[in-house]
């Protein structure tokens, strides 16, 4: 018997998306990405703008973004999917276009390129997941984290003396003319992922209308990089991340 015939479509609290594969993400228990992923991709599909959406996805755990989200996509070089996507924006106006990108590749190879493509308001969302290290090389001190806390590259947690402090790149990015719209957002709770929808809604409803740079930061765990549980890396991030990290809307014209 077919699992259709047991359970009724009109009976399922979540039906998945159209525009997400049948593809089985290969991401860590508890990781965020499938979370944001999802939530992209609702609202492609209830702005029905699946054929018209191109995102660009750099190196990291973000790079295979297009094996579970059915649109055009395109890769660019570890931190240059801002700069590739300026193209893009470009050469075809009418698309919805956005970045999905991690800390490390946003924030350290790829600062250069966000900073200058939201300076000059390029008609993009930037997706940025930030979870305080560098995921998929092996759990490195990324540009991002927090004083004292330990890494592959910092046993002993992060001293500020010697690495510096923790960039907060949604606070550098609202001061620049070009960006419209500038947030913080989680994913660790139902109420916080209706939250970031939202947010993400508006981002692509920006692009639409052309209004230039929306950003979008998703605080996140990275549960097998802190080596911990998926609900013991949620509670860790509650308390040490948003309160370095904190959430809400920095910018909205």
């Amino acid at each position: 018997m077919d699992v259709k015939d047991i359970i009724k479509e009109e009976n399922l609290v979540y039906k998945k998306s159209e525009v997400l594969t049948d593809n089985v993400m290969h991401y860590c228990p508890g990781c965020t990405h499938g979370v944001v992923h999802k939530v992209i991709a609702e609202v492609i599909e209830e702005k029905d703008i699946q054929d018209k959406t191109i995102g660009v996805s750099p190196v990291g755990c973000s790079v295979l973004a297009y094996n579970y989200i059915d649109i055009d996509w395109h890769e660019a070089a570890h931190g240059r999917a801002p700069a590739v996507a300026t193209a893009v924006s470009r050469l075809m106006p009418d698309k919805y276009v956005f970045t999905y990108q991690g800390d490390g590749d946003l924030a350290s190879i790829g600062s250069a390129e966000i900073l200058h493509a939201c300076n000059r308001g390029e008609n993009i969302v930037v997706v940025f997941i930030n979870n305080g290290i560098y995921g998929m090389t092996g759990g490195q001190m990324a540009p991002t984290t927090l004083p004292g806390m330990a890494t592959s590259t910092s046993p002993f947690g992060r001293d500020v003396k010697l690495a510096g402090n923790p960039l907060k790149m949604t606070e550098i990015v609202a001061g620049l003319p070009g960006t419209c719209f500038v947030t913080r957002q989680s994913a660790e709770t139902a109420g916080a992922v209706r939250k970031l929808k939202k947010a993400i809604r508006k981002g692509f409803d920006n692009a639409g209308e052309h209004k230039g740079t929306s950003f979008i930061e998703v605080v996140s765990t990275c549960a097998s990089g802190w080596k911990m549980a998926p609900d013991a890396a949620n509670e860790w991030m509650k308390d040490n991340m948003f309160p370095y990290y904190e959430k809400g809307t920095l910018k909205d014209e």
